[in-house]
């Protein structure tokens, strides 16, 4: 019998945990992640477990991003918890600072059309 792989790199076979009865119990990572602290499984946000997907614009300035990692999603309300589309607008960095630490809240671009 082959032992399970690593839940977290998928590469080396699990450590064993304990036996309890006849059977073998292992543990969720190899001793190598043990060891380096890596996590089961990446963490995603709430708003995409909700199924919100980030646009390629801000939603507040237009600014176009070529990458995901410029823009930031953002609760109108406030509240982390509500998921609701109408409550999700995806921002860029400066406009992330921008309502931050003014409190200016939420306004809305002009529609850029798209060329």
């Amino acid at each position: 019998m082959e032992k399970p792989l690593c839940l977290s790199c998928g590469k080396q076979s699990r450590s064993i945990n304990y036996e309890k009865d006849g059977v073998i119990h292992y543990r969720s990572m190899c001793m190598s992640c043990i060891r380096k602290g890596k996590s089961k499984k990446p963490v995603r946000p709430a708003w995409a477990l909700a199924g919100y997907k980030k646009k390629e614009r801000c939603e507040r300035c237009g600014f176009k991003a070529k990458t995901q990692k410029q823009l930031f999603v953002f609760y109108v309300d406030g509240n982390k918890k509500n998921h609701n589309y109408a409550n999700l607008k995806t921002i860029c960095a400066n406009c992330s600072i921008d309502i931050e630490g003014k409190g200016a809240g939420w306004a809305p671009a002009d529609i850029v059309p798209d060329l």
